[in-house]
């Protein structure tokens, strides 16, 4: 029988650390890329899921987000350009025990996978999405993407963009994602918080991350992570709390019927109670909160909402198709092959 020691020593050896996820290869992204932290973030939290190393897999399509299947120690495909969605799915349906993740990046996603994108989501796998959106192709060089501004002056927009950029939470939360949030990659912390969650909700989970490319749109996102801008930029979202931000949080979002306002909390009359409290399955409320994104009130944009904008659970897909199957079995038994391939309705050819 194993003496107390010997028990201590299998413990240790079974509990996984971060450098578990780690596989080994060299990692290849230019320097200073926020994908650096996107992965540093991910192996960190793996650790303490409470999943089997064994069961993770993660499905990435093209770009430089997608080279991170990689450089996570786990099952996985590097797959083609936006099918990773499409490829996600076919994993979770052959083995639904699996932990199934995508990584993808902003045109990988939303311009070749945008069909694949909004019906991954409407039909509900119990898959995560992590899409890197850095509103630039950065793998080909610097062409404009499905996130970029209007306006941006790119190799193949010279005199600028003409069309309207997707908003990807909103595109989310209009194709029935049951979990919608934003972070990004220089609040690593508040980067934990959300992979966390995003594990821990039953369906299809969508995360944009802001992740800044140094070398094809630097500084893109700097305002709501540099500490001389974000308190002003960013609104950071708490379940049952106020939207509250601002140099001292002094500032308050409420809502005039649907109208959102930015209001001082220190005028006379005006209390917590008066603001906005964020309730993650108000579905109507998450609408209003993706489409801060381009919003103008007296001229000013509303502040950037990170956290869980949406949070609601719906029956998943693969849980639904094998009930399905489970029932026609029952009705029907097992039909041989030739029944099953002739269908129920035949013809004679005279």
């Amino acid at each position: 029988m194993n003496d107390i020691n010997d028990i201590n020593v299998i413990t240790n050896k079974s509990k996984l650390v971060p450098k578990d996820f780690a596989s080994g290869q060299d990692v290849k992204w230019c320097p200073g890329c926020g994908d650096y932290s996107i992965l540093k973030q991910v192996q960190t939290v793996f650790p303490d899921l409470g999943i089997p190393k064994e069961k993770f897999v993660f499905i990435s399509g093209i770009g430089c987000s997608s080279r991170f299947t990689y450089y996570m120690d786990t099952y996985g495909m590097h797959s083609i350009h936006g099918r990773a969605a499409a490829i996600a799915s076919g994993v979770k349906i052959a083995n639904p025990d699996l932990s199934v993740w995508i990584v993808s990046g902003d045109g990988d996603a939303l311009s070749i996978g945008g069909n694949h994108f909004i019906h991954f989501f409407r039909k509900n796998f119990n898959i995560k999405m992590l899409m890197f959106n850095n509103q630039i192709y950065s793998l080909t060089k610097g062409q404009y993407s499905p996130t970029s501004e209007k306006g941006k002056i790119t190799k193949t927009s010279p005199f600028g963009s003409v069309e309207e950029p997707f908003n990807p939470t909103e595109l989310a939360l209009g194709a029935k994602a049951t979990f919608v949030a934003r972070t990004l990659d220089r609040d690593p912390k508040h980067m934990q918080t959300i992979i966390k969650r995003a594990n821990q909700h039953t369906g299809g989970a969508f995360v944009e991350i802001y992740q800044n490319c140094p070398v094809f749109n630097d500084a893109a996102f700097f305002s709501f992570s540099d500490k001389e801008t974000k308190k002003e930029q960013a609104l950071y979202l708490e379940q049952g709390m106020p939207l509250v931000f601002g140099d001292n949080g002094q500032k308050g979002i409420k809502l005039d019927g649907l109208n959102p306002v930015i209001v001082n909390i220190n005028d006379i009359g005006l209390s917590l109670n008066d603001l906005w409290i964020h309730d993650e399955k108000d579905k109507t409320k998450a609408n209003l909160l993706a489409r801060f994104f381009d919003t103008l009130f007296n001229n000013t944009y509303f502040p950037r909402p990170f956290g869980v904008l949406y949070a609601d659970e719906r029956p998943v897909y693969e849980d639904l198709l094998i009930q399905q199957i489970k029932n026609i079995q029952l009705q029907k038994g097992k039909l041989p092959l030739n029944r099953i391939l002739s269908g129920e309705k035949t013809w004679v050819i005279h």
